[in-house]
């Protein structure tokens, strides 16, 4: 068909003014009036041109980040017709998100457009390492992903609990995670890193060291969802309405605070409650204490990205909060629970190549990667391409494409038209693509040799694990310290113990001296030879610390009480009426489920039986019981283990004078100041107001002297 005379300069919104189509052959042709729709993707988001790919230049290579033609080209080679290698333990909440703050000058990405605006979120939290059947406080890194179901399409935050990763390059994750799973020739250890295959990996990877550090902090050991802060991890653009684009990295702040478990503590969780988290966030949701976080976002530009001393693209890496502040931005609620697990909790998928107008990519290798890996994950665990059409993973705005049949296909296109372009006019001839609406990639510049390399500044390992060290609080310091010892002792080759104490030598030499001394090591091994040299006058960082960070209040915290037959009524009372004041919630725990009968002879239920709620499922513990309560429980190994294994990990303990002889009998008889002694009303108030501190840690070092 020859080309229109009439039409060969206009541009694409003229020509979708005028109800014109370019062909694939560059010829043009006007269709029929009427209500055509929006071409889009699977996820909703427009499309700006459906003719050709993203590639470097106009004669150069194809993209991995042209998320359009990954998708169409999956879906098609997929049209004729099983767990989560990684964070297969997963659990999930619907909520929304409140833009508080537009940015409108920065992104046109509708969900930051106006202030007060609630977009649908559906929010998974998981462990990396462990399989779905494993416990809730293994040491890991938490999945912190989110889907935001916009008004043009759906955007998926994929990020973690902690701002960096092991890894820089994509290509390196397969190994990673076959190094931290079970070792294949005995299926064993699962959901744990202490064991050799992972610590020879880190050890010969000096580029994870940074995130060894932060594995090796409580932050691995979260005391709840509620209560750990999330990240992007990786460099995003912004784009606005005039093609300028931003750069971003993505936080979330929980509005209770950061608060994590001490090792002992999560062993014992593990055991006693191996769902801990699901149950605390079941709870909290289920009971009207919604949990909340404020997306954060740092900004800046080129000139700051070739200024800084690493480069931004460098997943290993963050730029500390006093160098760049964060900007809050928008509020996250969860406050529904899902109706079933399966439907939505395992079946929802998440993709980083999810994106919307406003929002693009950067060329961080590793976020380069996951955008190819994850479409495949799909396919593979959902068993066909039309997994999008599953409930929770559907936009909930008007979607449109040729996209057909395939495994399971719910949704197929109506009529004569199933590709384009085609001559059947207005909505017979289906969606058009939308160079005005449509999503369109920043046109950044790049040039250059196809190798397999790393840009200069990636060669920096050790610079900012030094930093996230130093920033630590010398109580989160003897943590890292003990981790270390812990993990590595598990390690049964005695050269990938001393390795990775080498590396240590970079980070801090009075660290790796006392897990060097923690091992036994004969002699402390020479440094590892760093590839750049280790900068030593950063400045530390305070938000790295979680404890240079407390929470506002008590708020959303548990405490458990010890009570028996004969427990002062009004006490009690004081007690619950302090609590709930302060936003934090009592949970009685007695010798039988059924209750006790307090002292002005009402019968009061209990939650837990004494020998099913320790006190590591506690933040606090207080101990409630009368002269006969307390000779019998001083008979009961779990009662003396509630008492004991609260003072050893540095709860703060309210007690009253009739629990003497239980203490006695559990070996507590150093009343420090972490306790509080209950005589009388007011003194509940003083108890729930100490716990703020959520630990004594001044006893730390006395119980731990190892």
């Amino acid at each position: 068909m020859a080309a229109d005379p009439s039409t060969p300069n206009l541009s694409p919104t003229q020509m979708a003014d005028a109800k014109i189509l370019r062909g694939q052959g560059g010829e043009t042709h006007q269709v029929a009036e009427g209500d055509v729709p929006v071409l889009t993707t699977q996820q909703g988001v427009p499309v700006a041109d459906d003719q050709n790919t993203l590639r470097v230049g106009a004669r150069g290579p194809a993209l991995l980040e042209d998320f359009h033609f990954r998708e169409k080209i999956f879906h098609f080679d997929h049209e004729r017709i099983p767990e989560r290698v990684v964070h297969a333990r997963g659990y999930a909440a619907h909520g929304f998100f409140e833009t508080t703050d537009s940015l409108a000058d920065i992104t046109r990405a509708d969900l930051f457009q106006r202030k007060g605006e609630r977009t649908p979120v559906f929010v998974r939290f998981s462990t990396v390492a462990g399989n779905k059947g494993s416990a809730d406080l293994a040491r890991d890194v938490r999945g912190f992903a989110t889907k935001f179901y916009t008004k043009e399409g759906n955007w998926d935050l994929v990020g973690n609990n902690i701002p960096v990763f092991f890894i820089q390059d994509a290509i390196k994750f397969p190994d990673l995670i076959h190094a931290a799973k079970q070792e294949p020739d005995r299926a064993f250890p699962q959901a744990q890193t202490a064991h050799d295959n992972f610590w020879d990996f880190i050890s010969l990877s000096p580029e994870a060291t940074n995130m060894a550090m932060w594995i090796m902090s409580d932050r691995t050991i979260p005391r709840s969802f509620r209560f750990m802060e999330g990240f992007g991890v990786h460099t995003f653009r912004f784009v606005n309405a005039e093609g300028k684009s931003t750069f971003v990295k993505f936080h979330w702040k929980p509005k209770l605070g950061m608060q994590s478990v001490v090792w002992n503590e999560a062993l014992k969780i593990n055991g006693a409650d191996p769902d801990f988290h699901r149950r605390d966030l079941w709870d909290a949701i289920t009971m009207g204490d919604f949990p909340e976080w404020e997306m954060g976002v740092q900004l800046f530009d080129e000139e700051f990205a070739r200024k800084f001393d690493f480069d931004v693209l460098d997943a290993t890496k963050i730029i500390p909060e006093e160098v760049i502040p964060i900007r809050r931005v928008g509020r996250l609620v969860l406050d529904r629970m899902v109706d079933n697990f399966f439907a939505e909790t395992e079946q929802v998928a998440f993709c980083t190549q999810n994106v919307v107008p406003g929002i693009d990519f950067t060329n961080d290798p590793l976020l380069q990667g996951r955008n190819f890996s994850y479409l495949d994950t799909q396919l593979k665990r959902l068993g066909g391409p039309n997994f999008t059409h599953l409930p929770i993973n559907a936009p909930k705005c008007p979607f449109h494409s040729f996209q057909q049949d395939g495994h399971m296909a719910f949704h197929n296109p109506k009529g004569r038209a199933n590709y384009e372009p085609n001559s059947w006019g207005g909505p017979a001839g289906g969606p058009r693509e939308s160079p005005e609406r449509g999503y369109r990639s920043y046109p950044e510049t790049v040039s250059g040799d196809k190798l397999r390399v790393r840009p200069e500044l990636f060669a920096d390992h050790y610079s900012q694990a030094r930093q996230f060290y130093l920033s630590q609080t010398k109580i989160e310091q003897t943590h890292i310290k003990d981790a270390f010892v812990f993990e590595l002792s598990k390690v049964e080759t005695p050269a990938i113990r001393a390795r990775m104490v080498s590396h240590l030598r970079n980070v801090d030499e009075a660290l790796a001296k006392m897990v060097a001394d923690g091992l036994g090591l004969m002699e402390l091994p020479p440094a590892a030879p760093p590839a750049r040299p280790v900068k030593k006058d950063l400045k530390p960082s305070k938000a790295l610390s979680i404890l240079e960070n407390p929470p506002p209040s008590f708020a959303g915290r548990k405490i458990g009480v010890l009570v028996s037959d004969g427990v002062d009524a009004t006490l009690l009372g004081a007690l619950q009426t302090a609590a709930k004041a302060e936003g934090a919630l009592i949970e009685l725990v007695a010798p039988k489920v059924g209750g006790v009968t307090a002292s002005d002879g009402t019968v009061i239920p209990a939650k837990q039986k004494v020998n099913g709620g320790p006190s590591v499922l506690y933040d606090a513990v207080a101990v409630l019981v009368s002269e006969e309560g307390a000779k019998l429980l001083a008979r009961e190994a779990t009662a003396k283990d509630f008492v004991s294994d609260a003072y050893a990990h540095a709860k703060f303990i309210a007690h009253v004078p009739a629990a003497a002889p239980l203490f006695e009998k559990a070996g507590v008889t150093d009343m420090d100041g972490g306790f509080v002694a209950l005589g009388k009303a007011a003194d509940a108030k003083a108890f729930v107001q100490a716990c703020r501190a959520l630990r004594f840690w001044d006893r730390e070092a006395k119980v731990h002297a190892v």
